[in-house]
């Protein structure tokens, strides 16, 4: 057992009232409190969330994303529109194509995915008015 240390305190009063004094004469930025690290804290930016969706419905559907045409922060997370390579053909121009819609939480974990078009890849959508 540890006994008084100089000055009549006992070793862990010393060691706890200097820890305190050393925090005091810490200066700290304007405006920067002391708070617990939350899950909204370690949401992920666009990018993380992008190469992550893609990730995720690839495992979940067996098929690759080409690319993501639209994207979108909800308030339930994201929203993405992922375009899909559905089956492969000669010419490429032939090849099924389909978009995906793909919700996710606000972490980035897919928590839905659905086809909203299938489409040959040489076609263009229609436009409005028949041009």
């Amino acid at each position: 057992m540890f006994g008084p240390c100089p000055g009549g305190h006992p070793e862990g009063e010393v060691a706890a009232s200097s820890a305190q004094a050393h925090r005091s004469r810490i200066p700290r930025p304007r405006g920067h409190h002391r708070r617990d690290v939350t899950v909204a804290d370690k949401r992920p930016g666009p990018m993380e969330v992008l190469r992550d969706a893609r990730g995720q419905l690839a495992e979940l559907t067996g098929m690759d994303a080409e690319s993501v045409s639209s994207f979108e922060r909800t308030e339930d997370g994201w929203s993405l529109e992922v375009e899909v390579l559905e089956l492969a053909r000669v010419p490429d121009t032939m090849s099924l194509m389909a978009s995906y819609q793909v919700d996710l939480d606000p972490q980035g974990q897919l928590t839905g995915y659905r086809r909203v078009r299938r489409y040959e890849r040489g076609r263009a959508d229609p436009r409005p008015g028949g041009r």
